[in-house]
């Protein structure tokens, strides 16, 4: 039997299938032999160095540098600050053993990089005139998936890029933890054209170790929340058991405050739930390794030559405006099986050349966000992608805002809360009385938790759950 190319499903049908199926089969990632981990394939990977292309010039900006430090860390390490080492148990890879010889210590396999960047730092920083250090990693770390695994949602090994951050006061790292997340809200809206909710995560949410927590979230077509990035003002939770001291401008000793933030290959993910439609992906041209395709187009020996030349002067006009892309001259495929085969990989244009095209000085441009093909005249080609490039980015993120906008419901009774994430799923805008039993309450009956606390949102009505006087807003959402 052979075997299917396409997608099968549709989006609306079966949404997890759908999903799984875009993935391996546009060329973004692979299943691995090993359970729970992905293979990150060559046009996965080209998509993470646009992200991570765009992150490093935005950290480097604010002052931060990349650094490496080891995968493994000692057991002891991580017992030096019990809270966080408490939540990240279940999930952490042990070595215990070179070649046949037992450890005295067991070694983590990087749950995330905390303790033992947090011992260098304490060598590293002796007085104010050392801070503020900022420290960037890009790496990758293994937590155990206990869930089902889901390529680039979910897997036991995931890249990301993980900051640490250490300086004098809380308001410097109050400061840093915003900055932070306006360059993740940069990244996330302006390339990847997903609109985001901000605020702070519920204490039961954040991050294990935290003074607080603040999020980005998105909205997924099939009405779960998807956590997009994460920044942390640690406190001194860390620097106190690490031991983290400078000697301060008023000559006493001092423990330093810390911030951690990240993002992950998750992003990824999002772009293929958000974007995607039942041919494939859509990529948003500012992250899409290939911003357009030049297909040649012929029948003949005769029209091969000059349709081929065309086709790569096309490619030189487009280069000279800084388009990313190429010249599909397979010749073992037809042009359909292109046409089709860009579609699943989401290339936001493809460009026709053919032998009527070259006789009339044109070219034939296809959206892969809209039906619908346009003429336009060889000396208009290039300023004429660049614009439709531009009208893409902002296409997609107005209907990504449109969805975001239907998938947000304000509701004040908790029978109404039920029945809507019952049926619609979605962000349910509420007010909480703050109380961590209401919180878990709701979250045993619904299996929805607090994704954000917004920032500066006043309560409207009473406590969703309890009906006493409500302290906060919250959004809450079923999420993966």
């Amino acid at each position: 039997m052979a075997k299917e190319i396409g997608v099968t499903v549709k989006r609306s049908e079966d949404f997890s299938e759908w999903y799984t199926q875009v993935v391996l089969k546009s060329g973004l990632a692979d299943y691995a032999s090993i359970k729970g981990f992905m293979v990150l394939k060559p046009y996965g990977y080209e998509i993470w160095e646009r992200i991570r292309q765009v992150l490093d010039e935005e950290f480097k900006a604010l002052g931060h540098r990349n650094a490496y430090f080891p995968t493994l860390i000692p057991e002891s390490f991580l017992k030096r600050e019990a809270e966080h080492f408490k939540g990240f148990t279940p999930e952490v890879f042990w070595v215990t053993k070179t070649g046949d010889d037992e450890l005295s210590e067991r070694l983590a396999v990087r749950p995330t990089s905390e303790t033992i960047i947090y011992d260098s730092y304490s060598r590293w920083i002796q007085s104010w005139r050392d801070l503020p250090l900022l420290i960037n990693v890009w790496n990758s770390v293994l937590r155990a998936e206990i869930k089902s695994t889901k390529p680039f949602i979910r897997s036991s090994e995931f890249l990301w890029q993980e900051g640490h951050t250490a300086h004098e006061t809380r308001e410097e790292a109050d400061k840093e933890v915003m900055e932070i997340l306006n360059v993740y809200r940069k990244l996330i809206e302006d390339y990847l054209a997903i609109p985001v909710l901000a605020g702070y995560k519920s204490d039961a949410e954040k991050f294990v170790g935290a003074l607080y927590t603040t999020t980005l979230e998105a909205m997924m077509p099939d009405g779960k929340a998807l956590q997009m990035g994460t920044s942390h003002n640690l406190g001194q939770n860390f620097s106190k058991p690490f031991e983290i001291k400078f000697l301060g401008r008023d000559e006493k000793e001092h423990y330093a405050w810390t911030t951690s933030w990240g993002v992950s290959w998750r992003l990824i993910g999002a772009v293929v739930m958000v974007h995607g439609d039942d041919k494939g992906l859509i990529l948003p041209p500012k992250i899409a390794p290939l911003q357009a395709v030049i297909i040649p187009i012929f029948y003949s020996e005769k029209d091969k030559d000059r349709v081929l030349a065309k086709a790569k002067k096309v490619k030189e006009a487009l280069e000279k405006e800084n388009v990313r892309c190429m010249v599909d001259d397979r010749f073992q495929y037809t042009p359909g099986w292109k046409f089709n085969d860009w579609e699943l990989k989401g290339v936001p244009l493809r460009v026709e050349v053919g032998p009527r095209d070259v006789d009339e000085g044109v070219v034939t441009v296809a959206r892969r966000d809209l039906k619908g093909k346009k003429t336009v005249g060889d000396m208009e080609a290039p300023s004429y992608v660049k614009k439709t490039l531009e009208e893409i980015q902002n296409n997609l993120f107005q209907k990504a805002s449109t969805m975001l906008k239907e998938k947000t419901i304000t509701v004040k009774e908790y029978g109404e809360f039920k029945s809507i994430l019952e049926e619609k799923g979605g962000f349910l805008k509420a007010c909480w009385c703050g109380s961590p039993i209401c919180e878990e309450k709701i979250k045993e009956e619904t299996g929805a938790t607090i994704r954000l606390i917004p920032f500066d949102e006043k309560p409207f009505s009473q406590c969703l759950y309890c009906e006493r006087e409500a302290t906060k807003v919250a959004y809450f959402a079923k999420a993966y």
